[in-house]
Formats: structure tokens, C-alpha cells, sequence
């Protein structure tokens, strides 16, 4: 039986991990959140009182503070990074500052202060535009931008350090869609859906790009296993975490029927051609891990929050839009 008590989530109040860390403390875990806490500060208000969630406002490329967020953790969930490509473009020398340099600093250190086992969020991006309808793991790495550039960098550089006492594991996610308390409206299920809501027409450029899919809640539900399954299932490995694959238009249509409302669809060219696939049949396979909601579940969930008063000004806020928050803040607090 694994005993990883206590978790170190580095960018736990992000999208992704304000839904994860609730989880794990529901599963009885000693949870330490390490974020910049740019985003909604008061996403984890109803765990104050909770003494097994402690945060650290801090930048994860200051070395005392990483250490100080590592001390006594059995594992680490690293999920913090600048999260797409327009807001690395932005500042390439302060993406790949955090997003790679940090994250060897945080591999490095992590080992060295006895945590047992590493799982890095990589992304599923790293394989690039591929012409085989099964993007699997063993197929080559031609990240296209450098967002997935340093994600496929920092994969080997971990790997490397497996030893029996130090057990990393690497996961290259699919576009992760759905509500959360720290929602994210620049990412194409919940984009479109916001749309439909609040302009009731979708605009859709081009349309036959095909892009991979997961909902958060599968997401972090297989971040709360990874802390469960023992050594040997895990070490070393890599896997991809899909629900399936659509095109832009499929999307778009399926928010039409989940939305109703009258809801248009225009579409436009786009110079944009790319398609994204990926597999996910070996974590299947090796570990047993089936996603359990769909794509039509993740706009349900967003609708159902919009219409309840949780998204206010969804068009204008910076907030859910993480280039506006990156413009508006250029430097962590």
C-alpha cells in the first residue's frame, strides 16, 4: 500500500488544480499548494479552516521557495507553467524561465529532499501535426511552438533521474475542457460554449481541424490514481490522456444541441490547418484507466455554471482569459 501523504501541487490553483487539490484532501491527502495566486484568490475559501491544505504564495523559480514548499512531501503534481502558446509568446524568456528552467530546478529538487514520486504534466501538443490516426507514445516529438517545445525538453531531463527511491511519471494531457472555480474561456469547448451563451452565435475558422479532448474532472480524478497505483505500474512511464478526438465543427455543433437556444454557427476560413490526434489506449491497457464523462458532459457543466450566475462577465473579465491576465500582470506579485 502507498503511503504519499502529503503532495506538494505546484500551480494548484489554476484551472486544473482547483479542481484536483479538493480531491485529494477528500481522499485524505496533506495537500501543499504552491501558485502565484493570480487567479481568483479565494478559489479554495471553503478549505480555510482545513489544516491538511496549506498555501504558499510564491514564484516557483526562487529556489528558497521551492524548497520550502518541498520539505517533508512524498510526492509532487507539477501543473504549473505559462498554459498555451499565445501567453508564451508573449514572453518567451519568462515561459521558458518557468516552464523549463524552474521545472529542472524543481526535478533536481525534489530528489534531492526525498520525494518519492514526480508526476509532470506534459502535454499531449509535443507530437506536433502527425499524419497517423493513432497518435501513440512511441511516435516521435515535433513540437511546433516553444510551449511545446520545453514541455518535450523537460520529459528526458526527468525521466533521467528514476531511481527505486525516486519514481517519476510523465502524463501528455489532451486539451482539458469543463467548468471549474478558476474556469479558463480560452480553450475551444469552453470558448464555444461561452459563445453560444452569450452571443448566441459560434464562429467557427475553418473547422476540419481535429483536436483531442479530456474532461477536468477524468483529468484530475487520474492525478488523485497516479498517487495510488504502486512503483512498478508507473516508473519511467509515459502516457497520454484523451477522451477522443473531434474536429472544431464537430465541437461547435455539439454545443449548438447541448445549448439550444438558437444558437448559429458561422464559419470562416483559417490559414490554420493544423490537427491534433492522440491515443490513449496504453494507459488503458496498463493501468485500467477509462475516461468517464464526454466532451457534451464538459459544455453541459459550463452551460449549467453560466446560467447559475458563476461566469459573470465572461466576455470581458480578464480572468478566464490567461494572455489578458498575463498582459495585465507581465510579472508575478
Amino acid at each position: 500500500m502507498n503511503t504519499l501523504h502529503n503532495v506538494l501541487v505546484t500551480g494548484g490553483a489554476g484551472y486544473v488544480g482547483s479542481v484536483l487539490v479538493p480531491k485529494l484532501l477528500a481522499a485524505g491527502h496533506k495537500v501543499t499548494v504552491l501558485d502565484w495566486f493570480l487567479f481568483v484568490p479565494v478559489v479554495f475559501e471553503e478549505f480555510s479552516q482545513n489544516s491538511n491544505l496549506v498555501l504558499i504564495k510564491g514564484d516557483i523559480r526562487d529556489e528558497d521557495t521551492i524548497k520550502q514548499a518541498l520539505a517533508g512531501q512524498d510526492a509532487v503534481i507539477h501543473l504549473a507553467c505559462i498554459s498555451n502558446d499565445p501567453s508564451f509568446e508573449m514572453d518567451p524568456e519568462l515561459g521558458k524561465s518557468i516552464n523549463y528552467d524552474a521545472s529542472l530546478q524543481l526535478f533536481r529538487l525534489a530528489k534531492e529532499m526525498g520525494v518519492r514520486r514526480f508526476i509532470y504534466a506534459s502535454s499531449s501538443s509535443v507530437y506536433g501535426v502527425k499524419d497517423e490516426d493513432k497518435v501513440t507514445e512511441d511516435l516521435s516529438l515535433e513540437p511546433l511552438t516553444d510551449y511545446s517545445k520545453f514541455k518535450a525538453m523537460c520529459e528526458p531531463e526527468l525521466l533521467a533521474m528514476a531511481s527505486e527511491t525516486f519514481v517519476p511519471l510523465v502524463l501528455r494531457p489532451a486539451t482539458v475542457c469543463g467548468y471549474s472555480p478558476r474556469l479558463r474561456l480560452d480553450l475551444t469547448v469552453n470558448i464555444l460554449t461561452c459563445h453560444a451563451i452569450e452571443k448566441k452565435i459560434i464562429t467557427v475558422f475553418g473547422g476540419d481541424q481535429t483536436r483531442p479532448n479530456i474532461h477536468i474532472d477524468d483529468m484530475t480524478d487520474l492525478y488523485v490514481k497516479t498517487l495510488e497505483y504502486s512503483d512498478e505500474q508507473i516508473a519511467g512511464k509515459i502516457y497520454n490522456a484523451g477522451y477522443d478526438n473531434f474536429t472544431v465543427y464537430e465541437i461547435a455543433k455539439m454545443v449548438q444541441e447541448v445549448v439550444g437556444e438558437d444558437v448559429e454557427i458561422i464559419r470562416q476560413d483559417s490559414d490554420d490547418k493544423r490537427s491534433y490526434r492522440v491515443d490513449s489506449s496504453k494507459i488503458k491497457r496498463e493501468l485500467g484507466f477509462e475516461t468517464k464523462k464526454t466532451v457534451r458532459d464538459a459544455i453541459a457543466d459550463i452551460a449549467d455554471a453560466f446560467r447559475a450566475g458563476k461566469v459573470p462577465n465572461a466576455l470581458t473579465d480578464p480572468q478566464y482569459y490567461n494572455i489578458k491576465m498575463m498582459q495585465q500582470e507581465k510579472q508575478p506579485a
